[in-house]
């Protein structure tokens, strides 16, 4: 984008709700910021609460008026939602189905009869990953769970060297990968191609989950070297099903968003004729909506009816895949609303305007932005929302490759050193019965390798793209 197309959308866009200069927004959004992190930890509000009180607040002390701080954070939770919620939804349904179906053990079980040895580790990223795909990190836990801890008892492993590839894979997945939540928020918030954000995000993907997977957990299980906790192991999904799909077919539908959104790009780069009829065509199969949809749909038969589900049972599966994500929606459309009180309060472009005289790249500013809101608050998808809506106008002048980069780089910022005040710090140190000292130096020091190699990753692709 050329300076001058700049500033016509400088000059296009709306006047900010406040008058207040750079020091007052400054302290604006240091106040806000404060008040979020304050209701979560402090008073164990929920992230969506506390979103919205600290929205108003930031409003408040940058001058705007009441009524006027109240239209932009409706309105940016409901763009928010209309741009991502369907899509959460969808991904919801198809990790639902991969998981009630068998589809998600059939693809562990056939992997690990194929891994021993050394092998496991490897083979242990690998199943996150596929799995990761189209599961939240919590329920990508909960999943994998037994698994971790039968192959560490029957193999006689330290549960670090077979639980960290595993967490790899899925925290990986979780931060950078589209259709998850936080990754799918950024790319909404600055305007990024999200088959591009895709493609260059799993070729930063690939190394950071082996070097923080497979890798770091020789040195994890020299630390921390515990076995398999001596308890009764929670039951598989298909431990209850008389047949599961195939190995193939669940891979495929797994696999299906994604080859489809990449297709797009891959089109998009060789055609670039916007009036070409093949390029019209991946448009519209390759944008996320329907590419998710075509998955569920695919899986209903591939997954649900290849497990002997009736069609009620697969309205159940549809309906319990749902249920729990009502609390993520909320969170990331009231993050969606902090982003536009951010932005209409004028914070965006005071950032823009004073971090033109500092020397600091804006994909490095980005990262520590995500580092500093994941710090304090613990939540991953937080850090992502709300530093995508600092860093937005950063991206006006961006090539799309740069703008996908900075996705990346929020959402490597925003996976920095889980501790005490993140939910996933306790999953994983109850699940794996380790002590908060032993699960610091495992889990949290993975979650900081992640962040520091994706986001280093990121910059040097920036300067080479």
């Amino acid at each position: 984008m050329t300076r001058l197309s700049v500033e016509m959308l400088a000059a296009d866009a709306p006047a900010p709700i406040t008058s207040a200069g750079h020091a007052q927004l400054g302290i604006a959004v240091l106040v806000g910021i404060a008040v979020i992190v304050l209701l979560i930890t402090k008073f164990k509000l929920h992230a969506f609460l506390a979103l919205t009180i600290g929205s108003l607040v930031l409003g408040a002390v940058a001058g705007a008026p009441l009524d006027k701080a109240i239209t932009s954070f409706t309105t940016g939770l409901g763009s928010t939602v209309a741009g991502v919620g369907v899509l959460i939804a969808l991904g919801a349904i198809l990790g639902k189905l991969l998981a009630d179906s068998g589809g998600a053990d059939q693809i562990v079980d056939t992997i690990l009869a194929r891994a021993s040895g050394r092998a496991m580790p490897w083979a242990m990223v690998l199943i996150a990953s596929v799995i990761g795909l189209p599961l939240f990190f919590e329920v990508g836990i909960v999943l994998l769970i037994p698994v971790v801890l039968m192959v560490a008892k029957r193999g006689n492993y330290s549960l670090m060297r077979i639980g960290i590839p595993a967490l790899a894979g899925l925290s990986v997945m979780h931060g950078l990968i589209p259709p998850h939540p936080g990754p799918l928020v950024a790319i909404d918030a600055v305007k990024a191609n999200l088959g591009v954000t895709l493609a260059l995000g799993i070729v930063v993907a690939i190394p950071t989950v082996i070097i923080a997977g497979p890798l770091f957990s020789k040195v994890a299980a020299r630390w921390v070297d515990v076995p398999a906790p001596d308890r009764m192991l929670p039951q598989r999904a298909s431990d209850e099903l008389e047949r599961r799909p195939g190995f193939g077919a669940t891979l495929a539908t797994v696999l299906l968003p994604v080859v489809l959104m990449l297709a797009k790009a891959l089109v998009d780069i060789v055609v670039d004729d916007p009036a070409d009829r093949t390029q019209r065509v991946f448009d519209v199969v390759g944008s996320p909506l329907i590419a998710l949809l075509a998955a569920v749909l695919v899986g209903f038969f591939t997954l649900g009816r290849a497990a002997g589900f009736t069609r009620d049972r697969l309205q159940q599966t549809v309906e319990k895949g749902l249920m729990p994500i009502a609390g993520i929606l909320l969170i990331v459309g009231a993050g969606g609303g902090f982003k536009q009180t951010l932005i209409d309060s004028g914070v965006g472009q005071m950032i823009l305007d004073v971090s033109k005289d500092w020397s600091i790249p804006a994909l490095l500013l980005a990262w520590l932005i995500a580092v500093a809101i994941r710090l304090a608050t613990g939540s991953a998808t937080v850090a992502t929302v709300s530093a995508a809506g600092l860093v937005a106008p950063l991206a006006a002048d961006m090539s799309t490759t740069h703008t996908a980069l900075l996705v990346l780089a929020i959402g490597a910022g925003s996976l920095f050193f889980s501790h005490v005040n993140d939910a996933g710090f306790w999953l994983v140190k109850e699940y794996f019965g380790l002590s908060v000292g032993q699960t610091v130096k495992t889990w949290s020091l993975m979650e900081t390798i992640i962040s520091v190699v994706a986001g280093g990753l990121v910059l040097l692709l920036s300067l080479v793209l």
